[in-house]
């Protein structure tokens, strides 16, 4: 019995090994944290079949460490093992995914976004008795890191070839010289990528981050830029009025302390004919269209940064689920006469374009 209600035991003990299975994957996960940042991944990238021996020569590390690291990943199937050869084979695929940064299919970032929210993980349990949250200053280095190599895939691939395409008016204010700004900037990938192929644009980041800042000053310092492109602590609301042709927030909104603002501070610094483009996690406000693994890894997220940093500012605390509905209504209340879903496929992200 559990409580007052029978229990099936075929059924709570296919549900326990479920669950023992999730424990081995978080596990697993921290194998694969180990194996992004110690270059394993990287090292077995040409696919050639591997024994502990040729993979220790190859990374330098310990052929013991090795051999037990690559039983778990055998273990999961991300590497494929031939018994009698004593050899280990990352596939094409899984290389594609976690051992070549510039591929589109990379998502080994998400391991060590996940080693640092689980570092995190008993401080936001702290505030699920007090309600609070937990300020992006008590969050380790390594997952703002993290998050910018998960969005720099994203970059390289659409941000200039499908996103900035899908809006011509953007295209031609940036190519005339027109003026952007990158709210909730991070690193300062997006703001730098817009920079450097549009000549005469002019870009400004800002974010309330002053470590990510420091990283985009320091990236933008070695491009040569910096007479184009600038970054500023702050969450937007200092935009000067009417100046700017172009305002992007990637992953932004939803984190905000103040979302209604920061949407009315994005309008109020637009000029008449400028535009407004959010970029969301591609997950619905209705829980029953996020029971899937995507929308599993949506909720842990945004319990473990994005809720809870908003409420560490007494904010909103929208969360990442916030949906098209939401957005709207948002991009009404501050005044913005159109807004559409841009016509993206996309399994990860949606893309809202809002103007004046």
């Amino acid at each position: 019995m559990s409580g007052n209600h029978p229990i099936d035991f075929e059924k709570a003990k296919r549900v326990a090994l479920s669950v023992v299975g999730d424990a081995g994957t978080a596990m697993h996960a921290a194998l694969c944290y180990i194996g992004d940042r110690l270059g394993i991944f990287k090292a077995m990238g040409d696919s050639r079949p591997l024994t502990i021996a040729e993979l220790a020569a190859r990374t330098g590390l310990n052929a013991r460490y090795l051999s037990e690291w690559l039983g778990a990943m055998a273990a999961a199937g991300y590497v494929e093992y031939d018994r009698n050869a004593q050899t280990f084979t990352l596939t094409p695929e899984y290389a594609a995914a976690l051992a070549d940064p510039s591929s589109p299919f990379f998502v080994a970032s998400y391991f060590q976004l996940a080693q640092a929210a689980m570092t995190i993980a008993p401080r936001v349990g702290d505030e699920f008795e007090r309600g609070g949250g937990v300020t992006q200053a008590e969050y380790p280095p390594s997952l703002f890191e993290a998050l910018e190599r998960n969005s720099a895939t994203r970059y390289t691939h659409k941000l200039l070839r499908k996103w900035l395409t899908a809006m011509p008016q953007v295209v031609a204010a940036l190519e005339a010289g027109g003026k952007m700004a990158d709210v909730g900037c991070g690193g300062g990938r997006a703001a730098i990528m817009i920079a450097e192929a549009f000549p005469k644009a002019r870009v400004i980041g800002v974010d309330m981050h002053s470590g990510s800042i420091e990283r985009a000053r320091e990236r933008v310092a070695r491009t040569g830029l910096t007479e184009r492109v600038a970054f500023e602590v702050g969450d937007g609301s200092s935009l000067a009025p009417g100046q700017f042709d172009f305002i992007a927030a990637f992953d932004v909104v939803h984190d905000a302390a103040d979302p209604a603002a920061l949407m009315r501070s994005v309008r109020r610094a637009l000029k008449h004919d400028g535009t407004f483009l959010v970029q969301e996690l591609n997950v619905s406000d209705d829980l029953t269209e996020n029971l899937t693994p995507f929308g599993k890894m949506a909720y842990s997220i945004s319990t473990l940064y994005c809720l809870t940093t908003s409420l560490a500012q007494k904010g909103a605390g929208i969360g990442i689920a916030m949906g098209e509905k939401k957005a709207r209504e948002l991009g009404a209340e501050a005044g913005f006469s159109r807004f559409q879903r841009l016509p993206i496929k996309d399994d990860v992200v949606v893309l809202y374009e809002l103007r004046p």
